[in-house]
Parts: C-alpha cells; structure tokens; sequence
C-alpha cells in the first residue's frame, strides 16, 4: 500500500455530506410535527387547576354573553366595589372566565 492510498482512506470523511443533511432535515420535520401536535393537545385539554375542581358546574344553558346574569348575590359585610375586585381574582387564578362562573355569596370574614 502506497502513501497516497493511506491518505485517500485518512482525509475520506467517515459519513457522506448527504447523510448528515438527510439527517437534519429529518429532525426539523420530526421537531415541526412535534410542535403542531403539542399545540394542539395544549388547545384540547383544559386548565386543571385546584380551583376549578371545586367550582360547580354550570348549565349550559345559561348565555355566554356579558350581560348574563345567573342569579343574585348576597354580599355580607361588604361593599360592591370589594366584591367585584373579588370575582375578578378569582375568576383570573382559576382560569375560568367571569361570565361562566356564578357566586352565591361573598362575606367579610372577622380576623382573630
């Protein structure tokens, strides 16, 4: 075996150009499509928080507009402005919008 045989089989690079680029364009196509169905699953499966669990169901027959009412509230010992603030943070932490979710009563409650 002469030198130039050696040297032709040393600076051959192990793995063709094109193998590499099949391979990299594969995983961009595997990374997109994984992408897509993650995005989807996420749009599918509804927020699960503690919260939510532990509010009623609401009937569906109730309109979804923003100016449906579903019942009266009873405010114990406290002002409208204050309830307001109230439903908003708990309709913001819960994940659950405002018009969907029905209080019954909201008491000041005595610190001891």
């Amino acid at each position: 075996m002469d030198f130039s045989a050696i040297w032709a089989t040393i600076s051959a690079p192990p793995i063709p150009a094109i193998v590499v680029a099949t391979f990299a364009i594969l995983f961009i196509i595997y990374v997109y499509i994984a992408k897509v169905i993650n995005s989807k699953k996420k749009v599918e499966e509804p927020a699960k928080t503690p919260v939510a669990s532990k509010t009623p169901a609401i009937p569906s027959a109730i309109p979804a507009g923003p100016a449906a009412s579903s019942g009266d509230l009873e405010l114990v010992g406290t002002d409208e402005k204050t309830a307001a603030v109230i439903m908003a943070i708990v309709s913001d932490k819960s994940g659950i919008p405002l018009n969907r979710l029905q209080f019954k009563s909201i008491a000041l409650m005595e610190e001891k």
